[in-house]
């Protein structure tokens, strides 16, 4: 397992809709018979900041992270803020009607579900 700290993304070129500071975030893929999940570390991230887009099979994941308010003063600071954006492509083996989302402490879970169609199945031998 590796580690990744934060980097900064450049909108500067390529994402004007974006204002802000946005960081690259640590993911997993796997990949069930069933399913494509995506767990994603998205501290400071909630639910209502949460922007998930599917489409053209590429999967954009985007959340803003409030600032931590005025009042407060930093007696030591690591994690610098703004939002989170990252993009993954994905195949065309994804049935969009059954994807499942749901964030809990600042991991966000994303289940895309395979379409019945490519899913293994076990083929019968008739007898002659």
């Amino acid at each position: 397992m590796t580690t990744n700290t934060k980097q900064e993304i450049d909108l500067s070129r390529g994402e004007p809709t974006f204002e802000g500071r946005y960081f690259s975030f640590s993911a997993d893929i796997v990949e069930s018979d069933e399913a494509v999940t995506v767990i994603a570390d998205l501290p400071g991230a909630s639910a209502e900041t949460l922007d998930i887009d599917l489409r053209d099979n590429v999967l954009t994941i985007a959340a803003r992270v409030e600032p931590v308010p005025a009042d407060w003063r930093l007696i030591h600071g690591e994690y610098e803020m703004g939002g989170y954006l990252r993009r993954f492509t994905l195949g065309p083996a994804i049935d969009q009607e059954r994807i499942k989302a749901a964030v809990n402490d600042g991991v966000l879970k994303l289940e895309l579900a395979k379409p019945d169609r490519l899913k293994p199945r076990k083929i019968q031998l008739q007898s002659p």
